[in-house]
């Protein structure tokens, strides 16, 4: 093997051991997992020099920075902010225009060039949708109105950032910088991506629903062809001279918009954790501390304007649109870092000659420090929320002191019903005469047709997040239909740990002990069922003596 590739592969293995060493041990004295990685970086990088970012590593970092802005679209449903649609844009519109104006006039004031404190002020502006939906998810309150406003927030902040991206494509590397080249090459990025755009737009309209659907079935094939739209999508943006991440990042909205993108992303959130993890701790490994004496006093000044006065100006907007003080706060909070896009505006406002590697320093020094800070004031905001309110501060910026409606678990009281095979769809109907609020759940869409009044979802109960999203801690009864051991075994026990009574189909006898140690409360045997009905029907008919 090459003395490249065994490079390679000792580099890699040295982030996802250096990812899971520092992981392990944040766990331990309570730091996030998300700063445990950039230190991990940092450790290996700049301090041991273990590892040095060379072309195949950072073809690596590229795929995997492609691979995350796909799961960041992915999580980008319309569906989800709909009723939030016109906040998002009326918050993002003053949210960009204010922190954008202040970031530039700090940055010029800081002593940064014009065109510099123009890519600063970028940085600054647009936070990290990504670090954000893993700490509220990891919070359990992706459900909360601040959550749904923020995520509103950020889809606005992408829609521009995706603009400066195909502008800073347009530029390329030109080197002269003539008027007429410039035009003509933001024209034709431009018109790349409206291209791109309509495609994308009329694909997930009219041609992925049917594949999807299809494939819905099969976890291995939906992944599959989740990759694959990725990467066509990428193709046709490196054919229209487009960052490969615009590309992946359009191709994630795509699919965000089908019905299956829950369960898709419940399959991929695994990749997702994953590549979060590589991105930074390759953030870390790429951390220049030659720049570092020079432009520590700047990187000061502009994370403490990430850090205060960046949700200022967020919790000002939403107190003048008359949100609660309690979600003003929390969405301002969730804005406290900078955006994954922010390093890729920087890398390309650097190869296109618009900024020397010190201001891309710079901007990452400020990105990691933001990043690691924001994480503990998301993951500790309820407590920060009752200092601050004790202190009477938040009462200056007059925002309303009643909580806003929050759009409750619509969960209660419920029963579940997993596996629509002809059990389970028998099950459903007779729960629907009898007025029950249903949940019936599978992996294939087809077979969650017909069962109106029940609500349906699509997905494998596997997966942790679908238990947490049919807010199993709340249901009446569980109901598996399915034939499937493990599953069954697993859904036994999650029930058990949740206190919910559970009925189990014991397809085969021999799962019966096994599921009684389980505190399975009802066992469903329609085999032994239909012999003892057999054996009745024929005793009435004299075939057989009682």
């Amino acid at each position: 093997m090459p003395t490249s590739e065994i490079q390679l592969l000792f580099d890699l293995g040295l982030i996802v051991m250096a990812a899971a060493a520092f992981a392990f041990i944040g766990k331990v004295i309570r730091v996030p997992s998300l700063v445990g990685y950039i230190i991990a970086g940092i450790f290996i990088g700049p301090i041991l020099q273990w590892v040095q970012i060379d072309h195949s590593l950072e073809l690596i970092s590229e795929l995997g920075i492609a691979l995350l802005l796909f799961l960041v679209g992915l999580e980008l449903s319309l569906k989800k902010i709909r009723d939030l649609g016109k906040v998002g844009l009326i918050l993002g519109v003053f949210q960009i225009t204010l922190t954008g104006a202040s970031a530039f006039i700090l940055a010029t004031a800081l002593g940064v060039a014009p065109i510099a404190s123009i890519f600063i002020a970028g940085t600054l502006t647009f936070s990290s949708t990504v670090v954000v939906i893993k700490l509220l998810d990891k919070k359990g309150e992706m459900r909360r109105l601040y959550a749904r406003i923020s995520v509103a927030l950020f889809l606005a902040q992408d829609i521009v950032i995706i603009i400066a991206l195909t502008v800073l494509s347009g530029l390329g590397a030109e080197a002269d910088f003539e008027l007429g080249g410039i035009i003509k090459n933001v024209a034709a990025a431009f018109g790349g991506m409206t291209i791109l755009l309509l495609v994308v737009l009329f694909s997930a309209r009219y041609v992925l629903p049917l594949p999807f659907r299809w494939a819905a079935n099969s976890p291995d094939t939906l992944f599959i062809w989740a990759l694959c739209w990725c990467f066509l999508i990428v193709l046709l943006a490196h054919q229209f001279h487009l960052s490969l991440e615009i590309g992946a990042f359009l191709g994630g909205i795509a699919i965000a918009q089908l019905p299956i993108h829950g369960d898709l992303h419940r399959r991929l959130h695994p990749l997702m954790t994953f590549f979060i993890a590589i991105f930074l701790v390759t953030l870390g490994i790429r951390m220049e501390f030659g720049h570092l004496t020079t432009i520590w006093p700047i990187a000061i000044s502009l994370c403490a304007f990430v850090l205060l006065a960046k949700p200022l100006i967020v919790f000002f907007i939403l107190a003048r649109m008359r949100f609660s003080e309690y979600t003003a706060f929390q969405t301002a909070i969730a804005t406290a870092q900078v955006s994954e896009f922010s390093f890729i505006l920087l890398a390309l406002g650097a190869s296109a000659g618009l900024i020397s590697s010190e201001i891309v320093s710079l901007g990452g020094l400020v990105g990691i420090l933001t990043i690691a800070a924001s994480s503990y004031m998301i993951l500790y905001s309820e407590r920060l929320y009752e200092m601050l309110q004790a202190t009477g501060l938040l009462r200056y910026f007059g925002a309303i002191q009643r909580p806003d409606a929050e759009a409750d678990c619509k969960w209660s009281n419920h029963i579940v019903v997993v596996g629509m095979n002809a059990l389970g769809r028998e099950i459903v109907a007779r729960l629907n005469q009898n007025g029950e609020s249903v949940l019936a759940i599978d992996t294939d869409p087809k077979k969650l047709e017909g069962l109106m009044p029940a609500t349906t979802i699509i997905g494998n109960v596997e997966y942790e997040s679908l238990v947490d999203e049919f807010a199993l801690h709340k249901a009446k009864l569980v109901v598996s239909a399915l034939q499937i051991e493990d599953v069954n075994h697993l859904l036994a026990y999650r029930c058990r740990n949740a206190g919910v009574p559970c009925a189990i189909h014991a397809f085969d006898v021999s799962m019966v002990e096994d599921l009684l140690d389980l505190g399975t409360a009802y066992l469903l045997m329609p085999a032994m069922d239909g012999v003892v009905r057999q054996r009745q029907v024929m005793h009435t008919e004299g075939v057989i003596e009682k």
